[in-house]
């Protein structure tokens, strides 16, 4: 069963939502995709996310990153599944996990659109957890907002 909408407003949400998970919440594209709608806790604004090995780690929403996902909540549905799904002709929604590489497809798209220079979704979890770092958390905080096992040498080579 899919949902439908108009596919142009449809995959503009679905992509800003998934920005906004790159970027407001640091995560990599292959856990962007690995969300499922039961990883989010809307009372909270926040996404359990699952890791490397079994690991697990929240992250949480800030106002904007949660009202993009909000918007693409909208259009998506609440039937259970992946979170970000694929958006066809029409406007239809299927509900079957988008692949990372897709991911990457239809973020390097919006660049494009924007003329912004060249970036990767990589980039984007590189300036959460500069930007963390720029305004004065300690890095073993941002380690684990990444879902990162701090680095016991690069801590101390920080202090």
């Amino acid at each position: 069963m899919a949902s439908s909408c108009s596919r142009q407003r449809c995959q503009c949400a679905r992509d800003a939502a998934a920005f906004a998970m790159l970027y407001g919440g640091g995560l990599r594209r292959a856990e962007v995709v690995a969300l499922d709608l039961s990883d989010y806790e809307s009372s909270q604004a926040r996404l359990i996310v699952h890791g490397k090995g079994q690991t697990e780690h929240s992250v949480y929403l800030d106002d904007g990153s949660e009202g993009a996902l909000v918007e693409w909540l909208y259009h998506r549905g609440d039937q259970q599944g992946p979170l970000i799904c694929p958006v066809y002709r029409g406007g239809r929604i299927e509900y079957r996990r988008l692949t990372d590489a897709s991911l990457y497809r239809a973020i390097d798209r919006r660049r494009k659109e924007a003329k912004v220079t060249p970036f990767t979704p990589h980039d984007l979890i590189r300036s959460f957890g500069g930007d963390l770092l720029d305004a004065g958390a300690d890095l073993a905080t941002v380690q684990r907002l990444m879902g990162q096992s701090p680095d016991r040498r690069r801590l101390r080579s920080a202090r």
